[in-house]
């Protein structure tokens, strides 16, 4: 979960404005989080609305966008310009005033106070410009088009005509009202989001990271393809964690593409095979880049509920990925990683089992003891620092400065989720007060007119473009209210219509033209971008197809009957076996042609779920004879070879 290029807090060349007031504004960002899920704010005896927290905490991320980010992205800060430090002072002024006289202000919003609209105007344009400094212009432009929408959406005509609010009614709805800003997006990024990315800046500085890359290298490398392999492991380990496709990319690539391009993979594969672990990665059980904490908020269920329907479309990802670079291995013949760069696996087990222990409590604090998100993140940071001041890995060990350090640095890099958290809740605000939501729902069932299909093929390409150049949690609160509704309005069960976005706005980081973790990833393997986003994408291709089968099938969601759940999980592997064979042409040695095609429509046949529809059933029938005979076939042809 952090941006794509961290500002440079604490550089030699900047001042002390940007190092030490940056760094302790970020250090009270990420303290402020750890506070609420230590619940030390009831402790203290601080009776206040939820409201006047998440304005106080997003009083401080403003002001540090306005003191580390500059005016113009790419440009080194070096000092703060006189008006950005206006900015920091009508940042902490405005929501600070908000936030302190909350009460009065949200007991009179029908009134529209003149302090409060000048107040909610001054924040609206605050994170318009925040979001514009630490995301781009995309997501800033997106922004403006909501609020014009709401300001002028009663002179479009048609049924995207929105309700005539007022200036000063809207602005006070979409920036102090529960509704807007101050709701659930801002309560996930300033709590859950900041307590996995401080779990996860631990970790990294703990040595926890060198433990995996070590630990894949040593389960991985003596197989054939070893070098991807561990790529796909050490991404998968890490990416659930990390919460960006792209900081998965940089962190764990700089070592796994190397590797490959030294075993004997080709840069762009290289490249394509990391960019393609590291997205996977985002939706990987238990964690998926803290998007499955939001997705339980969103849609009221227990957060068990989303983890398990989130095992078996993962699975067949990384299945599909891990097949499809081994058979890349056996066509090329790309043998094992040199034993010299393999380490012993049990000198690595010794040497870090224990930085399991974080990732125990983590996950027994959140499923045995219900512990809320954050809380249970908190408990595992405990136990990293525990783990790294007192073992470390290796010899090497946290030191307490390393610690500290991670309060400063978790908060530089959450201020991007935060500013897309208050974004979305602007959003959320304009879709409610002028009914957009509901005419974009409507809109997008018309354009369908009644075809599950190609409503679900909309809804796919709309997610990939809005998902471009974003964080997980970013893509998510976008899709979660633009494009899953219409999905649920059609009848798809909201869990399945929640996956399905979720899955092709996290496609949008290896889908050309902005595929922003396979151009990362070709930027380690100096590849060429475009040729690195294709060949991620063929490595990609289940995830382009698993979201539709689940919407079609609930046993892919770990609901239903549990024999259905077995089958279809077995002819799902095999299929996505036999698909992969095709696209590489190996299957038990090189195949031609003609094999190819009949080993891809068997593997689709029998990846599609007996459940789809009356009669499915066949399709896995004559999917698994296909494959069997051509199996058969191809066996028999390699031994004539042989002899």
């Amino acid at each position: 979960m952090k941006p794509s290029a961290e500002p440079p807090v604490g550089e030699d060349n900047a001042n002390w404005s940007v190092r030490i007031l940056g760094g302790a504004l970020a250090a009270t960002l990420t303290l402020g989080a750890v506070a609420e899920a230590a619940d030390l704010y009831r402790y203290v005896g601080f009776n206040w609305f939820t409201e006047q927290r998440l304005l106080g905490m997003l009083g401080v991320a403003l002001a540090l966008a306005f003191i580390v980010f500059p005016r113009d992205r790419g440009v080194r800060r070096i000092s703060v310009p006189w008006y950005d430090w206006i900015a920091v002072a009508l940042a902490i002024g405005s929501c600070a005033w908000v936030a302190y006289d909350y009460e009065r202000i949200f007991e009179n919003l029908h009134l529209r106070q003149q302090d409060a609209v000048i107040s909610a105007i001054l924040i609206v344009i605050l994170v318009a410009e925040g979001l514009r400094r630490t995301s781009g212009k995309v997501l800033f432009y997106f922004m403006l088009f909501f609020i014009a929408f709401g300001l002028l959406g009663h002179f479009v005509p048609g049924q995207f005509e929105g309700r005539n609010v007022d200036f000063d009614r809207m602005f006070i709805y979409i920036a102090l009202d529960s509704n807007g800003l101050v709701g659930l997006p801002m309560v996930v990024s300033t709590t859950i989001v900041i307590a996995f990315v401080f779990f996860g800046n631990l970790l990294e500085k703990s040595g926890g990271t060198y433990f995996f890359t070590d630990i894949s290298v040593a389960l991985m490398g003596r197989y054939r393809g070893g070098a991807s392999k561990i790529a796909i492991t050490a991404s998968s380990l890490f990416g659930s964690v990390s919460g960006s496709a792209v900081s998965n990319v940089v962190s764990t690539g700089v070592v796994t593409i190397p590797l490959m391009r030294k075993s004997g993979y080709p840069a762009h594969v290289a490249g394509a095979i990391e960019a393609v672990a590291s997205t996977g990665g985002q939706l990987m059980p238990p964690i998926m880049g803290a998007a499955a904490f939001l997705m339980a908020e969103f849609l009221q269920i227990p957060y068990k509920s989303v983890v398990v329907a989130a095992i078996i479309p993962a699975l067949l990802y990384y299945a599909a990925l891990f097949i499809q670079a081994d058979l890349y291995a056996a066509r090329h013949n790309i043998s094992r990683v040199e034993e010299d760069l393999i380490p012993k696996r049990w000198p690595v087990i010794k040497a870090g089992w224990f930085y399991m222990i974080p990732f125990a409590i983590l996950i027994y604090a959140l499923f045995e003891l219900n512990f809320q998100p954050d809380t249970s993140a908190l408990l595992g940071a405990i136990a990293v620092v525990t783990v790294g001041l007192i073992v470390g890995y290796q010899g090497k060990r946290m030191s307490v400065k390393d610690a500290l350090a991670s309060f400063s640095s978790t908060g530089i890099a959450v201020v991007q989720i935060v500013m897309i958290g208050a974004m979305a809740g602007i959003i959320i605000g304009v879709l409610n007060i002028t009914g957009l939501g509901f005419a974009l729902t409507q809109a997008l069932i018309q354009i369908a007119a009644g075809n599950l299909f190609l409503l679900l093929l909309m809804a796919a390409f709309i997610s990939i473009i809005l998902g471009m150049g974003m964080p997980t949690l970013g893509v998510y609160l976008l899709l979660a209210t633009l494009v899953a509704p219409s999905l649920v309005e059609v009848g798809i069960a909201p869990l399945a219509a929640h996956l399905f976005a979720l899955y092709f706005g996290m496609l949008s980081m290896i889908t050309p033209p902005v595929a922003i973790a396979a151009f990362a990833a070709a930027t380690v393997a100096k590849s060429d971008p475009m040729k690195t986003g294709f060949a991620a994408v063929a490595f990609g291709w289940s995830a382009y197809l698993v979201p539709f089968l689940f919407v079609l099938a609930p046993e892919l969601l770990f609901e239903g009957n549990p024999f259905l759940i077995v089958t279809t999980l077995t002819t799902g592997l095999l299929g996505i076996w036999l698909v992969c064979a095709g696209f590489m042409g190996y299957l038990l040695h090189s195949i031609p042609h003609l094999p190819r095609i009949i080993s891809i429509v068997a593997g689709l046949a029998l990846l599609l779920p007996s459940s789809a529809f009356a009669g499915a059933y066949w399709t896995d029938i004559i999917g698994l004879v296909i494959a069997v005979l051509l199996t058969a076939f191809e066996y028999t042809r390699r031994k004539s070879t042989a002899i």
